[in-house]
Parts: structure tokens; sequence; C-alpha cells
């Protein structure tokens, strides 16, 4: 049924949307470490480059506030967008592909999103019209082809117009024009400021656009109301003319619109090519144009490029009864991964707490990277121990926004995270290097980890519990423990199992007094965890300022959060008894078709001692979504604890489909995770499931590592892999192919009565614990796994 209106390539490397209305908000992206695209299927786009701050090359068109990428993104008619118009010079009839602005019934629509370029195929009034997006590697740069095919068996006379608005650029300094020396219409502006510092800083930006054309053009518009006039995007008035204008912008709303009037015999086709994207000076613009604007430039782009992002391409491959799952996990899962620890979400100072989950995922990818990304991160600690808000990537950076408030949670991350590096690559020499601090002081990673446990333990009350401050993993818990007396429920016990995880690496190091200082330890903040938080059936979210526990039976709204209750699991705060308690409430509490939610019932108004997550909407964003970072997390903990059909349900709901139903109401192609899905499911379930379109979200790296080490079963120890897998148990059989520490591993997983435990074989013996040691790289292994019925 889903193959109305979606398909997929045979491997699974591409998806095809067929409905430009189906799915209107459905889309996808590319980026390089310079720039990100997102577009949408209808042909809207929101891109941005880094200088080293984001920037933008192509505005909507009024005064934009600087601002992240928002949630459920809406659309209108004059937001940025690469489109083409298509006119008949003999009928004068009208349309537009991808399909914006014109919105006009189409015979055929494709829209094909592969993991290195997007591409469109549309058909109307005899006439094909393909487009194809790619970018190149290293620069800031979109190279979009269009191919117009002559399909109606008749010789026939259209007028063909790119259209890629620029948008309102700047209130101080605006400008576009042709310039026939560049082949292309360019923009010219000033980024606004006020300080006479700002003058120094902002004097090398990219202050220029560009639209280059291969071929010249018989007319152009540089201005928008010129090409508009009275008959709007629709039926734009200078369309109704045998040519554009040729007009200019000066001080004026700039746009990019060249024509091409062409004669087609049938079956005939006219290609063209252009380069769209930001510069400094002209001098950029034309070394831009003779590196890319050709047809040889553009298909070494297409092959630099596809190799570019095939390094992503991550450490499994899977062979499930659920061929969607595999799509998803041989090609896109990987590929979000590696756009998270590629590019850090295209920021110079991402969360600490995201910096670590994000390159947590290159683990599996590159684990160089992740490497690279500890050794970053621990020399920014502060003198006491404590981790920054933010880690600075560039020089100049700052810390932003959400970084200017103060969070508890971030030295947390620290032993979570490199738990999953040192599994994958066994590099535990990692803990013995010097690192020189911000501050002058030089500690050895190990030391660093030891000190930023030690201020975990330090930052709790008089009970035991962990202060919260202005929030915790959840931002938006301001107010909880604003007047410095709050505490976090959540934080409380994942520092008990980041200490434990410490513990353990302690041990490892054969430092066994202190391992079993972090283990006292950990003991400890559980204990306080069970004295102050149980509430007979689930663990409270936290204690407010003024000591009201919240997240508890009593609470009309907030009743139940999701994530005390996993971490509690993880840190061995709740026992079996406790889980046994736990997990039917979140079941019948907080599971919905598209996910577990962060919490429920969502809050509907303002409590001033929780915070703003109160203020934003019920089911949306942390108010009682499916915040799938938040149920990554839960899925980690039910394979901690062999919960399979429990944490394998979870884990297939974060994945669009496979009905139709589901895609429409999610609204969004299986190509990557939302950091959420709506919520409020009960109350509203017209908007229940809605994706949000944010592929940013620190999920991937988890859902990653618990489709590996929780599902497969194949993680690594400093030993070698250990195999437990941990089938559904509606699954028979999977088969794997693993790659880990340089080596192939090859698995034929099948469940047996002949078996009460995993049994592995390998050229016929039976390992011993289910563990491969003695591991060769360059070697491939062939494993028989045998797993209970």
């Amino acid at each position: 049924m889903a193959q109305m209106i979606l398909r997929s390539s045979e491997d699974g490397d591409r998806y095809e949307l067929v409905s430009p209305t189906a799915l209107p908000k459905a889309g996808g992206f590319l980026w390089n470490q310079k720039m990100m695209i997102q577009i949408t299927c209808r042909g809207y786009a929101t891109a941005q480059f880094m200088q080293p701050e984001p920037s933008k090359y192509a505005h909507a068109p009024n005064l934009e506030a600087k601002t992240f990428m928002q949630p459920e993104q809406n659309y209108y008619a004059h937001h940025p967008g690469r489109f083409v118009y298509i006119k008949d010079e003999e009928s004068g009839q009208l349309f537009s592909a991808p399909y914006e602005p014109v919105r006009a019934p189409l015979e055929r629509f494709v829209f094909s999103v592969g993991k290195s370029d997007m591409a469109w195929t549309v058909e109307h009034l005899g006439i094909r019209v393909e487009m194809t997006l790619v970018i190149p590697t290293h620069d800031v740069v979109e190279l979009w082809s269009v191919k117009v095919t002559n399909l109606s068996g008749r010789l026939r006379r259209v007028s063909v117009y790119p259209y890629f608005p620029f948008g309102y650029m700047s209130w101080m300094n605006q400008e576009a024009e042709w310039q026939p020396d560049l082949g292309g219409v360019v923009s010219s502006s000033i980024t606004p400021y006020q300080k006479a510092a700002d003058y120094f800083k902002n004097k090398y930006l990219k202050d220029k656009s560009y639209f280059l054309t291969e071929t010249p053009p018989v007319a152009w518009e540089a201005m928008q109301q010129a090409f508009e006039g009275e008959g709007g995007l629709h039926a734009p008035s200078s369309l109704l003319e045998p040519e554009l204008s040729c007009s200019d912008a000066r001080y004026e709303t700039p746009v990019a619109v060249v024509q091409y009037r062409t004669e087609l015999e049938p079956n005939q086709e006219q290609e063209y090519r252009f380069l769209f994207g930001p510069a400094y000076d002209d001098a950029e613009i034309q070394t831009i144009r003779k590196k890319y604007l050709s047809k040889e430039g553009f298909a070494q782009t297409a092959r630099e490029y596809a190799e570019y992002i095939s390094k992503g391409k991550g450490c499994l491959q899977i062979e499930t009864p659920d061929k969607h799952v595999d799509n998803f996990v041989n090609n896109w899962l990987p590929r979000q991964c590696y756009y998270h620890g590629d590019v850090n979400r295209l920021t110079t100072d991402p969360q600490t707490r995201n910096y670590l989950q994000d390159n947590m995922g290159m683990s599996y990818i590159k684990p160089e990277v992740a490497r690279q990304a500890v050794l970053t991160a621990v020399s920014q600690q502060e003198k006491n121990g404590a981790m920054p808000d933010g880690i600075l990537l560039a020089e100049g950076a700052e810390l932003k926004y959400i970084n200017q408030i103060p969070h508890t949670d971030h030295c947390i991350w620290l032993p979570v995270t490199l738990e999953a590096y040192l599994s994958e690559t066994g590099d535990y020499d990692l803990l013995k290097v010097p690192v020189k601090g911000m501050h002058g002081d030089t500690y050895t990673v190990f030391e660093r980890f030891s000190r930023a446990m030690d201020w975990l333990l330090s930052a709790r009350d008089a009970r035991g519990l962990s202060y919260i401050a202005q929030g915790d993993w959840c931002d938006p818990l301001n107010m909880v423990g604003y007047k410095g007396k709050g505490v976090s429920g959540w934080q409380t016990v994942a520092t008990a199992f980041a200490l434990r995880i410490w513990a353990d690496v302690c041990e490892q190091e054969g430092k066994a007094d202190l391992a079993t200082h972090y283990r006292a330890g950990a003991k400890e903040v559980n204990d306080a965890a069970n004295a102050h938080l149980w509430d007979g059936d689930w663990f409270a979210r936290g204690i407010t300022d003024d000591n009201v526990i919240f997240g508890i039976k009593q609470d009309p709204e907030g009743r139940i959060w999701l994530n005390p209750q996993t971490w509690s699991i993880l840190s061995g705060a709740a026992s079996t008894a406790q889980i046994s308690r736990m997990l039917p409430q979140v079941d019948t509490q907080l599971s919905t078709p598209y996910g577990i939610v962060m919490f429920a019932p969502p809050y509907s108004g303002m409590r001033e001692d929780v915070g703003r997550v109160t203020q934003k909407y019920p089911g949306s964003a942390e108010n009682g979504s499916v915040y799938n970072h938040a149920a990554v997390f839960y899925v980690h903990s039910l394979y901690s604890i062999g919960e399979s059909d429990r944490a394998y349900d979870v884990l297939r709901k974060m994945i669009p489909g496979p009905s139709e139903e589901d895609y429409i109401q999610r609204g969004q192609l299986p190509v990557y995770i939302p950091n959420y899905y709506r919520g409020a499911w009960q109350k509203y379930p017209r908007t229940a499931g809605r994706s949000s379109q944010l592929f940013n979200t620190g999920t991937v790296s988890w859902a990653y590592r618990c489709f590996i080490e929780g599902l497969c079963g194949l993680r690594g120890d400093a030993q070698g892999l250990r195999i437990q897998p941990q089938l559904p148990s509606f699954w028979d059989a999977i088969k794997v192919t693993r790659l880990f520490r340089g080596a192939t591993f090859v698995l034929d997983i099948r469940r047996s009565a002949d078996v009460k435990e995993v049994v592995v074989k390998h050229e016929g013996k039976v390992l011993s614990d289910a563990r491969f040691t003695d591991i060769q790289p360059g070697k491939n292994y062939e494993l028989f796994v045998s797993i209970p019925r």
C-alpha cells in the first residue's frame, strides 16, 4: 500500500515520493563541513553556511531573526526555494517545478532523495522537467541541473525560467544586477551592525549571493517586484510578456530569474546548469564558476561528493524480516550519525551534551573523530572539574543563547559516551593522554574524567540529590532550581549511572581503590533517589526550589516522566521489583502509536516552579511529545535488562512507515529520525505523530548503538567482541555483517530449540562465553549463532 506514494530503490539507498501534496513538508538534506541545505519535495529550501558563524545566502522576504532551525517549519509562497517556471509559448499555459509556486496539477511527480543528491521529475502539458541538486565536498555552492524534454510528439515552443530568490538581504544596503562578465545575477549587501567593533568583524563576510548560468539566457530579472508584478508568484506578471524586463534591484528586494526560449522537437531534450551560493567578491565568484560550471565539473563534483558521503557508511549491514528497517539501518541511520559527528550541527559552540553524544556515534563510523572530540571537550574543563555548557570549536567563538544558561548535566556525558568509544575500539591508551586545559592546567584524560565525577558527587544537596540549576538534559526545566535549591530526579540517577561506568573503567585500568570509591558514590546516590524520589510505581522527576516534588501520582499534568525510569534502570537504582512496577506504567501512560512520549499528561499552561517546558504547546517538543532522544535512552535501558520486545517496539516506531497511513500522519520520509513526533495522542489525535522535520537530534548515535549492541548484540570489550543478540520474539533469524576493529564479521543468527543460551560457532568450534577474541585486522570471520526460542 505504501508503494502508492513512496517507494525505495532495491538496495534502499534512494526513496521516491510520487505526490507533492501527500507529505508536503517531506524533504531531504545535504551537507559538507561548511554548509547544509534542507529542501522539501515542493522546492522550499533552508540553507546555511559557516563564516565561521552560521549565515544565509538566500533569505526570507522580510527581516529575519537569526535563530536555530525551527520545528515543523511553516512554508509560504515567498519562503526561500529553488524553482523553475515553464511557459508554453503557444498557449500561454504555465506550470512550475518541482511544484511550487504555481501548484498546477501534474501528470507525474517524483521526488527522489539519494544519500548524495536530490532530484525531481515533473511532467505536465507534454513537457518533462528534471531537476537535480548536488553540492561539493568543501565549497559553499549548490550545483543545479535542469533538463527539459518534449514528450508531446510534436514541435514545442517553450520558455524556461529558473527562479531563485535571494530574499531581503539587508536593511542597510542591498542590490542586484546581471553581470555579463560573470554570466549571472549577483546580489550584494552589507550585514547590518551598530557597534564600531562589529565593522571589523563583518569586514570579510560573504555578503554577495550569486546565480550563475552556463548557457547565456535571453533575458533576466534581478528585482523581485519587477518579476512578480500584480500576478504574484502563482502567475508572475513578468511571464505574461515575451521577454523578462532585464531589471536591476537598487535597494529593492533582489531575485535571480533567467529566461530561455527554446524549440524542442519530439523527444528532444535541453539541459541547463546553474550555480547558487555566497561569495566575498567577484573574484571568488569567477573562481567558483571556472571550477564547477561545466558538464565535466558537475560530473566530477557528483562523484567526489558521493565518495565523501560513502565514508559515513558505518559498521553494520543487516538482513531482517523487516526490509524497511534494513533500508534505514543499512543506509540512512549511519548517514545521519555521520552528519552529526562531521559538522557538529554547523555551530561553533555546540552544547557539551550534544557534542559528546553526536561524536559518540562517530565511534562506529570514524573512531578517530570521536577520540579527538573527547580530547577537545576535556581541554575546556573548568578548574573545579565541571564541564562548560558548550564546547568552543572556532577561534573567537563564544557561548551563545542556551549555552549562557547554567545546566548541571554535562559531566554525565563524559563516561556515558566514552563507554561506547572504548567498547568499539579498545583504545584505553586514550586515558593516558595529557591534556592542557584552557586554564593552563594539565591532567591526563583519566584524571580529567575523575575530576568530573568528583564534581558530580559534590553538586548535590544535603539529601544526596543532584542540583538542577536552570536545566539538566531537559533545557526548558529552567525554573525547578533557579533559586539554587531545586534538584533533578533524572540527574540524580544519571549521576549514579555515570559513576558506575567510570568505576568499571577504573577497575580495567587497575585502580581498584578508585573503582570502590565511585561504586560507593553510585550506591549513595541511588539510595538517595530511592529515599526521596520513589513514588510507589515510578520515580519522580525532581523537587523544586520550594521543596515540591513533581512527576508523581498526584500531579494532574506531568505526572510520569520517562527519563527517571530509564536511568534508574541503567543506574541500578531500580530493583527488579521496582522495574516490574514501572514498565507497565510506562506502557499504559506513555505509549502511543508513534512511540513513547517524554512525559504525560502534557502541561496545558505555565507552572512557575517547573519552567518554560510547561509553556510549549501540548504535545510539541519537550512538552509531552514523542521526544526520540528520551525514547532511545529507554530503548538502551530495555536492552540492558533483556526486554527485547519492548525495546524493538520503541525503536521501530522512531522510523516512519511502513504503512501509507503512517507516512501521511508523520509527514516525513524514512531517511532520518526527527527530534520529535507530536504527542498528546489522546487530546489531539489529528496532529499526533506529526514530525518536527528536524534532523538535528542526539537520538541517532544512540539508535545506531541500540541496533548494533542491543538488537544485534555485537558489543566490544577489552578482550574482543561479545555476541548476545536480542531479537524480538516474532523474528526467527537475521543475518548481520559487522565491521569491528579492522575485521569483518559475517553472522548467521537463528533461533534454535536446542539451546538455552547463546551459542556461537566459528569454524565448527563453540566460542567460550560467546565472545570472539584475538581479532586480526583485515580478516573475515564467519560465525553461526544460535539463540534460544
